[in-house]
């Protein structure tokens, strides 16, 4: 085993974790606002369905970098390179989706109770989902 399958597994797997997390707490938050709607004869707004589902666009960057590391790898890059990349922008890209699905817990509970904010709300999620997009782009370029 070469040691840049530990980069390309942590890539995904802390991605996906993060998702895992972040899409979760968005989820709960969402249910709980809605009930709160429902509770007080509001209309529940559908789009926390959309809270609920942004911290998973960060598996898809974990994926993406695991392939692009093992093409690195193919192509020459240092094996070494490509396991701390993997390891560390994994974790990068993880925490983003971790506190992406915080912010989308926030934001649909104050959605439920007020019915106001959308835009900003989903503003201030792109800010968090940059990091990630960030982390995957400068990782490419770092494999190169």
């Amino acid at each position: 085993m070469s040691i840049e399958f530990i980069g390309m597994a942590c890539a995904l797997g802390l991605s996906a974790m993060g998702s895992a997390f972040g899409s979760g707490f968005a989820a709960q938050a969402s249910v709980g606002a809605w009930k709160k709607c429902y509770a007080n004869g509001k209309p529940a707004p559908f789009i926390m369905v959309a809270f609920s589902g942004a911290p998973l666009t960060q598996t898809i960057y974990g994926f993406l970098l695991m392939n692009f590391i093992r093409s690195a790898v193919e192509g020459g890059c240092d094996a070494a390179l490509a396991m701390f990349t993997g390891i560390f922008a994994g974790l990068a890209i993880g925490l983003s989706a971790f506190f992406q699905g915080k912010v989308a817990a926030a934001s649909a509970d104050a959605l439920g109770e007020t019915g106001k904010g959308t835009a900003n709300y989903f503003i201030v999620i792109g800010i968090i989902e940059t990091v990630a997009l960030f982390t995957l782009v400068f990782s490419l370029l770092l494999l190169q």
